[in-house]
């Protein structure tokens, strides 16, 4: 069995990345990519799967864990019956290829280590063949090979490459295992203790960079790393987790891949970079996002590859068990082909934020930008999937109508503010009758609030954001009326839910169960920063950075009754919506409550 969500560590080096459990394995690693097959994919499955760990042989006492000031290289010190050892885990930054080093230094005493080193391509299913080529551990099949050099010598066993060594005080064994096409040779070899120091040095100089000084600084300094880490270096693109189909409920089937690129994600992308002082990779996100929806308006996807793949076929790995039995064990995303409305307000929102944000202007990013407006101009009355890609039929969701409301609105304000061309007239007059739709279609007036969609009682915290994106004022009578109804019915145990998925009018056509929504929560803090509600907003915040791991990660939920991480990990979003929520805490007094457009007065 493999660890718990929350027991793994995260390594990276902005085109992949590895995750490291306490004891020692990498159970989870896709090479040469985020997408691609995974090479070690124990976290799905087991042993047989692909893993590789480096831990003591005898009893554990003690296990305490760190990330090296400022940068991602993971250090793991074990106190055993016997003696202490550090583990230092990294991968380099790299242009071709892929390293995983892992370096054994001894402490106190004397202490013995098994290496137990399994790999399997194809996602844990493809056997590779193993032999010595040049003095190099070589395995190889299909498209992929993996050398492995070092100070240990291993040895064949059961179709895996193990050894056991032992290790005194100031004593040093490295391991470094690189990824290359199977038609090549293996790459040159690297020393580990130059790895090391170049790692080191680069987190170090790009976490210098953070300008956030505000009371969180190491925690939004760690949510950065994370976004940096899981950056397609090459693209600018940003995947939403380096995992797939970690569950939202043990055992159940709310399992999807997550490493692709989301647009709904833009937005806050672009905050969290341009609040931590990170223009470059800002504009590297914009610059992708902008290659990624060019062509037909109406044909824009909700996600992308890291490369601007569109084509994200999902099937299923039916030959691993899945993470605590959670099946299916999902690659790919069909989502990818869903209608969902609001994705057309997080683009334009996103593009009148890097305006006013100061990024450099693209002269192309306006044209783009006045296409979508006029497929939405008819499109904004359709149903869709909504912003949770339901697997149920489409309906009329609040939040992709309020979304909608947001495409044109940061049109009219972008023609407004920084004297481009449009139909503004014509905007505001579908801006206005969007609202007016929102208003007549979406409320409840027996129960005082917004609900999920047209025609159906059911909440969501989705409508959160309808202050937050300046759809209507927080002061309004109806945001209240909102907001205290999903405090009344979608709080759980201090956290917020997305909505209700055993309730008979669940949309998502799935079995209900799942844990609480880690950025429903950041936003309710957001809304009752708005409300001037800061000291609950502040205890909200401080309960969210108390369900981070021992080095800061967090999962996509998480379950308050069983106090573990759900889903894939670590989730960009979640990260995202911490830095966010920081900066609005930090500045509630000084900066104007709307964080995201001018609250309307419509």
């Amino acid at each position: 069995m493999p660890s718990r969500i929350e027991d793994y560590a995260l390594i990276g080096d902005t085109q992949t990345a590895a995750l490291v459990s306490r004891d020692g394995s990498i159970d989870w690693c896709c090479f040469p990519r985020f997408d691609s097959g995974a090479c070690f994919a124990a976290l799905l499955g087991d042993r047989g799967n692909g893993r590789w760990r480096i831990a003591p042989t005898g009893p554990t006492r003690s296990v305490k864990r760190r990330y090296l000031e400022g940068s991602l290289i993971l250090e793991t010190e074990v106190v055993t019956d016997t003696g202490v050892v550090r583990l230092l885990d990294f991968m380099p930054l790299r242009d071709e290829r892929p390293d995983i080093f892992r370096i054994v230094e001894g402490i106190e005493g004397r202490v013995e280590l098994d290496v137990d080193l399994v790999v399997r391509f194809d996602t844990g299913r493809v056997v590779p063949w193993v032999r010595q080529r040049d003095g190099v551990l070589t395995m190889t099949a299909g498209p992929d090979a993996i050398c492995v050099r070092g100070d240990v010598d291993l040895c064949g066993r059961d179709l895996a490459s193990v050894a056991t060594f032992e290790i005194g005080p100031g004593e040093k064994r490295a391991l470094a295992l690189t990824w290359f096409p199977s038609h090549e040779s293996p790459p040159p070899a690297v020393d580990p203790a130059e790895a090391l120091h170049q790692t080191e040095a680069w987190w170090r100089q790009w976490s210098g960079k953070c300008k956030y000084s505000g009371p969180w600084r190491d925690e939004v300094g760690t949510s950065l790393r994370v976004l940096k880490a899981l950056t397609f270096g090459p693209t600018g693109g940003i995947v939403a987790a380096p995992t797939t189909s970690l569950p939202e409920w043990p055992g159940g089937s709310r399992n999807w891949d997550y490493r692709y690129c989301w647009l709904r994600d833009a937005t806050l992308t672009l905050y969290a970079l341009m609040l931590g002082g990170y223009v470059g990779e800002a504009k590297a996100w914009r610059e992708w996002l902008l290659r990624a929806v060019a062509g037909d308006p109406s044909r824009v996807q909700i996600m992308y590859g890291v490369g601007g793949e569109r084509r994200l076929p999902e099937s299923e790995a039916s030959w691993l068990a899945g993470f605590e039995a959670s099946r299916p064990v999902r690659l790919g995303n069909a989502a990818h082909a869903q209608l969902q409305l609001d994705v057309f307000g997080e683009v334009a929102d996103a593009l009148f934020q890097a305006r006013r944000l100061g990024i450099d202007p693209d002269p192309w990013s306006w044209s783009l930008q006045q296409s979508f407006v006029a497929s939405l101009e008819t499109l904004w009355h359709e149903p869709d999937e909504g912003i949770w890609e339901i697997r149920g039929p489409r309906r009329h969701f609040t939040h992709s109508k309020v979304m909608a409301w947001v495409a044109f609105d940061r049109a009219i304000k972008s023609v407004e503010q920084f004297s481009l061309d449009g139909p503004v007239e014509r905007w505001r007059s579908i801006r206005d009758a969007i609202h007016a739709d929102v208003c007549a279609h979406a409320w409840d007036a027996a129960r005082q609030t917004f609900t999920q969609s047209y025609g159906a009682p059911a909440l969501d915290a989705s409508l959160l954001l309808i202050p937050l994106v300046g759809f209507l004022p927080v002061d309004d009578a109806r945001v209240a009326g909102t907001v205290a109804a999903i405090e009344r019915e979608l709080m759980h145990d201090g956290f917020v839910r997305r909505y209700l998925t055993d309730e008979p009018t669940s949309a998502d056509g799935l079995p209900a169960g799942e844990g609480v929504f880690l950025p429903c929560s950041f936003w309710m803090a957001d809304v009752l920063i708005q409300q001037g509600r800061r000291d609950e907003a502040l205890a909200l915040f401080e309960r969210l950075l108390s369900v981070r791991n021992d080095v800061g990660l967090l999962s996509e939920e998480y379950d308050p009754v069983a106090k573990r991480a759900l889903g894939n990990f670590p989730q960009a979003f979640s990260h995202l919506c911490l830095v966010n929520t920081a900066y609005n805490l930090s500045e509630a007094t000084i900066r104007p409550a709307s964080h995201r457009g001018e609250t309307s007065s419509s």
